[in-house]
């Protein structure tokens, strides 16, 4: 009845990974190349996960 006031859940999901994208530039740029492998594999699984809702 009210589904025009839930948040898409894809989104959500788009809006987090585009904010760890930024992060991950930001952790590169700094020369961190671990912390930024884990936030590129943090950013894989949104992806795929954002696949599986799009299905």
């Amino acid at each position: 009845m009210f589904s025009f006031l839930k948040k898409d859940p894809v989104k959500q999901l788009e809006n987090k990974r585009k904010k760890l994208l930024e992060e991950a530039m930001h952790i590169q740029r700094s020369g961190d190349l671990k912390l930024y492998a884990v936030k590129m594999e943090a950013i894989d699984k949104l992806e795929k996960e954002i696949e599986a809702l799009r299905k």
